[in-house]
């Protein structure tokens, strides 16, 4: 359906959408059989969240977990995967990294410059290979267009955080161009829990830059190169076997830099396309314990593919849309590790082939499946599908979708070989194996003010990998995840929107022991409301997010493992901005407004109550 806003002056305005991570091509999001969440640019500068992973806990079936405060280790999980099941993808460039077990930090990632965010939940590997068996999560940053802009953003409050931002950006019939640097300051909290008795603060420091240019030099082809780097230094804290998180005088410096170079040729008034890229992802480590570096990590990934797509009409019987896409690709992931305890060199190389082909009937019947197979020279061929559905009710505003695939995901190159003071490799793992299925029904109502949708879903992951003392191990079974996705986006007055999303989670391995970091029930409710102050247009906002019970696991001194539950935890935020000129914006917001004590993962601590106000110019 088509997505619902609030503008800055209170009216309604209907959004047409359209979703690029589902398919190879972008297809309508009513025509999506996939459940898939957008983030848009307005909500990420209405919701003043730094981070792309704070973002991310509004959207049904994804869970959150932070090892302390701003910028430490966060992981996401998408329908009880694992961590490393959810594929991120930033500008066309996978950036998990292959050296921190093909999981992706998102404790890094900034909001700044990032124009809209997908998150497509269920087993992706038929599109996306290796690490999607939860979802894929697709960043596409801002696109400039018309005149230079120059905009920029000042912002500071509690625990001593200074946070900047600028961007230069515009365009033209044959170019477009944006370059967004962003900086942001901490001293922070102690990232092991206050509450256990931990006084020191962990500090963190973050630059980025991030650039895209492209340019047409003739007609139907288009160039554009995408450039990132980001460098951070994090102080982190000690884990100790028996006490787990605790004061400790260590950092991590991290070096990550990604690029993309990517060619598009149209030809049949665009119904025949041809797509060639090119990408490099670099993610460098160092661990520094009392200022001497004591290890280093660095994990990168090149990547060539191509893709053909094809779209063509029939009337033989009824009418109906094609498109037809074949793709195929070549990456080498290369792991390098030096420490007192081990020295990794190891890469691994990988080729892929897919299609997919998709169909539209009676302009309400939207049909897709598709295929790939994937040669990796350390395991067996593997072969992974996808079929979606969507179906239309024009008259009542009801849409009903469904998916159904099978995922893969090879053991990483750490699990296989790595080795550190508490973890030996285990080259005898096999890949993991998923199969899983959702169907939903969205309804509109109330004359297109309010969106409902609910979605069940069932995932089946056959040789889950897991630790299990000082190694990793593959569980003999079937690890078992059902739930169920909810979310409401309703208008009941001009200047009011609300959006609530309620997630149900059961998930066990296959022993019937409940998955870490999974909580059963997750809830939130946000609401946002337009004004004017002195003339000019203002916004309140609000937000709550509820984290229900859930496990983790614990070692005694000798790394042996046990579980211990979590509490559940409420936060409770808000957010103001006003327009002070067309080109001038006062904004602010209070995170832990009633100051909740609570812990994401066992022994770490988050932050308290804090405030932050800042100002937004635009020239």
């Amino acid at each position: 359906m088509a997505a619902m806003a609030s503008s800055a002056y209170g009216q309604t305005v209907t959004l047409p959408e359209i979703v690029v991570s589902a398919s190879p091509v972008p297809v309508p999001a009513e025509q999506v059989g996939s459940a898939v969440t957008v983030i848009t640019e307005e909500e990420i500068e209405r919701k003043q969240k730094p981070f792309v992973g704070d973002l991310l806990r509004e959207v049904p079936g994804v869970a959150v977990n932070r090892t302390g405060g701003v910028g430490s280790t966060t992981s996401v999980r998408i329908r009880g995967a694992e961590a490393n099941h959810t594929l991120v993808v930033v500008d066309g460039i996978e950036v998990n990294d292959p050296s921190a077990s093909s999981q992706f930090e998102f404790g890094e990632l900034l909001t700044d410059g990032i124009a809209r965010i997908e998150v497509l939940r269920g087993p992706q590997s038929a599109l996306y290979g290796s690490d999607a068996i939860g979802g894929v999560i697709d960043v596409a940053t801002v696109r400039g267009e018309g005149p230079l802009t120059v905009s920029g953003a000042l912002e500071g409050g509690s625990f001593d955080t200074v946070r900047a931002q600028v961007r230069l950006s515009g365009g033209g019939e044959r170019y477009h161009y944006a370059f967004t640097g962003s900086s942001l300051t901490t001293d922070g909290t102690s990232d092991a829990s206050e509450a256990r008795g931990n006084v020191e603060d962990d500090s963190f420091r973050n630059r980025t830059g991030h650039l895209k240019v492209g340019f047409t030099p003739i007609e139907n082809l288009e160039l554009e190169l995408v450039a990132r780097q980001s460098r951070s230094k994090d102080d982190t804290d000690s884990f100790v076997g028996g006490a787990g998180a605790t004061d400790g005088d260590s950092e991590t410096r991290a070096k990550r830099r990604a690029g993309r170079v990517q060619a598009t040729y149209a030809l049949l008034d665009g119904d025949w396309e041809h797509v060639l890229g090119a990408a490099v992802n670099d993610d460098q480590r160092d661990n520094y314990v009392a200022g001497a570096r004591n290890s280093l990590f660095d994990g990168r990934k090149v990547r060539f593919d191509y893709q053909t797509s094809y779209r063509f009409d029939t009337s033989v019987g009824t009418d109906a849309e094609h498109t037809v896409v074949l793709m195929a690709d070549y990456e080498e992931e290369t792991v390098r590790s030096r420490s007192a305890f081990v020295n990794v060199n190891r890469d691994i190389e990988a080729e892929g082939y897919a299609a997919e082909y998709r169909i539209g009937l009676f302009d309400r019947l939207f049909l897709s499946a598709g295929v790939r197979f994937d040669d990796n020279e350390l395991f067996d061929d593997q072969t992974t599908w996808r079929a979606t559905a969507a179906y239309l009710f024009p008259s009542t505003g009801t849409r009903l979708h469904a998916s159904a695939a099978t995922g893969a995901k090879n053991p990483t190159i750490f699990e296989l070989f790595g080795f550190a003071a508490n973890f030996v490799g285990n080259p005898n793992l096999k890949p993991e194996e998923s199969i899983g299925f959702d169907a939903g029904v969205e309804q509109t109502f109330w004359n297109g003010r309010a969106v409902a949708d609910v979605t069940v879903f069932r995932n089946r992951i056959d040789d889950l990998i897991t630790g299990s003392g000082n190694t990793a191990v593959n569980v003999p079974g079937k690890s078992k995840i059902d739930g169920v996705e909810a979310s409401l986006r309703l208008l009941p007055v001009e200047p009011l929107a609300i959006t609530a999303t309620y997630t149900f989670t059961d998930g066990k391995d296959a022993n019937d022991v409940q998955l870490v970091r999974r909580p059963e029930h997750m809830a939130s409710l946000a609401a946002d409301y337009s004004l004017t102050i002195a003339g000019r247009p203002a916004r309140l906002g609000a937000g709550v997010e509820y984290r229900g019970e859930q496990t983790d696991v614990a070692f005694d001194a000798f790394f042996n493992r046990r579980t211990v539950t979590l509490s559940s935890y409420t936060l409770v935020r808000a957010t103001a901005s006003w327009e002070l000129n067309d080109r001038v914006e006062l904004f602010g917001r209070i995170e832990n407004a009633l100051d909740e004590d609570y812990e994401q993962v066992f022994t770490y601590g988050s932050p308290g109550r804090a405030a932050y106000i800042g100002v937004r110019a635009s020239f």
